[in-house]
């Protein structure tokens, strides 16, 4: 009996051991991860961590603490299924898988590591603080991994960072902001995670050339700075952004290339400051809750080539404009409720242009909506000039249309000086007191009362009726008068006698000329003088050339590309 409770209690001994034992070992393991765990964090590894190696080891200070960073970083790495870190090992840091060396920008004689590419190489892990210790990068890829957490603050020491690619992860957190104090960054990729909150309205007053935040978890409106933007690509879709489209685009005219807004919940109507983008190419706004008609002047948009509006609320008419773009290659209208469509705009009147106007209410189009949805949907009328997100461009319309009324004021004064050349007429029909208001001597008006009765014998001889003006214009007619006033005092009472007058007075006229002495020379100027008042004929002026407007040449496009790492950087490729 006592045998086999002394073999009971042992085992129970045994048991109660191992279970001791067990949890012990368990407790230490768990006691290793949190320790090793502790090391990548800020407040233990200084940001000028240094490992204990030789410096001899290393070519410069700046590859040793390169070398500590890129360990720091491994030991952060959960899951390398293609083993692309194993060659991370020893102290030649320029020789691990896609690490890149090249000489200084500021020192040729110093070798640093220059970039990062682990792009699709399906790493899980962490990003460690110690990579804030790269200083000289001026690349980051890490396209197509599965690294999560957060970007960290010591992001603000890669001063010469120009690409930043973290795309296709799984990051999370608000917008990392520590990338908006990179001075040189240029390029920024962070779609395809799971980033959330706000954008900073700061993010588009930073010198960026590219921006893709698409396939996030943004939620807010897209910051009125947007106009500011330098960048010629940004694509903003499949996030949560709502509001309007922000007039301020219009600001990106001349160098904004690409606009990709589709799958948000962005509403209202469309602002008109966006014909003002004369150089992009792609304008997509796809699968959003924008409503009211187009704006008018789409036909400004002479650079674009592909047009996606599918999936919204417009209506109205679809303007004729925008299908006869030069360089338009496919628009798609799809699943809106747009009642009219130009010819032009049908999918087989061009041939190079496609068209999909499937799901609308178009009348004699296949494949359109149900006709009570139509009639429903077409009921509720939109006032885009009301303030719906169409506000400064409606407002500014009516101004110009006061001033149109004070042209009206001029038009009166024109007339005016077109009853000066009808006193001139006057002195011809034999009125004395009418020529002498029009000349301020009364000398000038008898004049033309005695070169009318001479041309009578003589209008056959010159009848140069386009000189009309020509002669009475220049300063020497006016002297004609007086002499001829002086010498024909005795003339005025013949004149009653109009009829019998026109030869009797047609000696006079050549005594009256410049040189009495020489008849045979006088007749002649006097022929046209005198024939010039006499011709009751209808004066006409020449007719005025138009004046030609040219109008202004399109600024040219900016399309701002990319460098390659050595020419934007001014690295040279150094291969160990």
């Amino acid at each position: 009996m006592e045998s086999p409770q002394k073999m009971m209690s042992l085992g129970c001994f045994l048991l109660l051991s191992l279970l001791a034992f067990s949890s012990c070992s368990h407790g230490a393991g768990d006691a290793r991860v949190r320790n090793r765990r502790s090391l990548t964090l800020s407040h233990n590894l200084s940001k000028e961590y240094k490992p204990s190696v030789d410096d001899r080891l290393f070519g410069n200070s700046k590859l040793k603490q390169a070398y500590a960073a890129l360990q720091a970083w491994k030991s952060s790495i959960y899951s390398d299924p293609m083993n692309f870190t194993s060659n991370w090992v020893g102290y030649d840091v320029c020789a691990y898988n896609g690490v890149v060396c090249a000489k200084a920008p500021y020192n040729d004689s110093l070798t640093v590591v220059a970039g990062v590419d682990l792009n699709h190489a399906d790493i899980a892990g962490h990003l460690p603080d110690e990579l804030g210790n790269l200083s000289d990068i001026t690349l980051l890829h890490l396209n197509s991994n599965r690294f999560c957490g957060i970007v960290p603050k010591s992001f603000m020491n890669l001063k010469l960072l120009f690409e930043l690619d973290l795309s296709n992860n799984r990051f999370v957190g608000p917008f990392p902001e520590v990338v908006l104090g990179l001075p040189e960054l240029k390029f920024l990729d962070l779609r395809f995670n799971d980033f959330e909150g706000a954008l900073p309205p700061e993010l588009f007053s930073k010198d960026l050339d590219a921006i893709f935040l698409n396939n996030n978890r943004f939620h807010s409106t897209i910051p009125e700075t947007l106009g500011k933007s330098p960048a010629s690509v940004i694509v903003l879709s499949n996030n949560k952004f709502t509001g309007c489209l922000p007039s301020s685009i219009g600001g990106m005219a001349g160098r904004l290339e690409e606009l990709i807004l589709s799958d948000n919940d962005l509403s209202g109507c469309l602002p008109e400051e966006i014909n003002m983008l004369n150089t992009t190419t792609v304008f997509d706004i796809g699968k959003n809750k924008f409503t009211g008609d187009l704006p008018r002047g789409m036909e400004y948009l002479q650079s674009l080539e592909m047009i996606n509006i599918e999936g919204n609320e417009f209506r109205s008419r679809v303007p004729d404009t925008i299908c006869t773009l030069p360089n338009l290659k496919s628009f798609t209208l799809s699943s809106n409720y747009f009642d009219a469509l130009d010819p032009v705009c049908s999918p087989v009147a061009l041939p190079g242009l496609e068209v999909d106007d499937r799901d609308n209410c178009l009348p004699q189009e296949q494949q359109q909506r149900d006709e009570n949805v139509c009639r429903k949907a077409l009921s509720e009328k939109v006032d885009c000039s009301a303030g719906n997100c169409r506000r400064p461009i409606k407002q500014e319309v009516p101004k110009p249309n006061p001033p149109p009324s004070p042209p009206p004021a001029p038009r009166p004064q024109p007339p005016k000086p077109q009853p000066a050349p009808v006193p001139a007429p006057k002195p011809m029909p034999y009125f004395a007191p009418a020529p002498t208001p029009t000349a301020s001597k009364p000398l000038p008006a008898p004049a033309p009362i005695t070169f009318k009765p001479a041309p009578v014998p003589v209008p056959s001889p010159e009848p140069e009726i386009p000189e009309l003006w020509p002669e009475p214009a220049p300063a020497p007619a006016p002297a004609i008068p007086p002499v001829i006033y002086q010498s024909p005092p005795p003339p005025p009472p013949p004149l009653a006698q109009s009829p019998p007058p026109p030869p009797v007075f047609s000696p006079p006229p050549p005594p009256p000329r410049f040189f009495p002495p020489a008849p045979a020379p006088a007749p002649q100027v006097p022929e046209e003088a005198i024939t010039i008042p006499f011709s009751f004929e209808p004066f006409q002026l020449p007719p005025n050339l138009g004046a030609h407007y040219v109008s202004p040449l399109r600024q040219p496009s900016r399309a701002t590309k990319l460098k390659s790492f050595s020419s934007s950087t001014g690295y040279v490729l150094f291969h160990p």
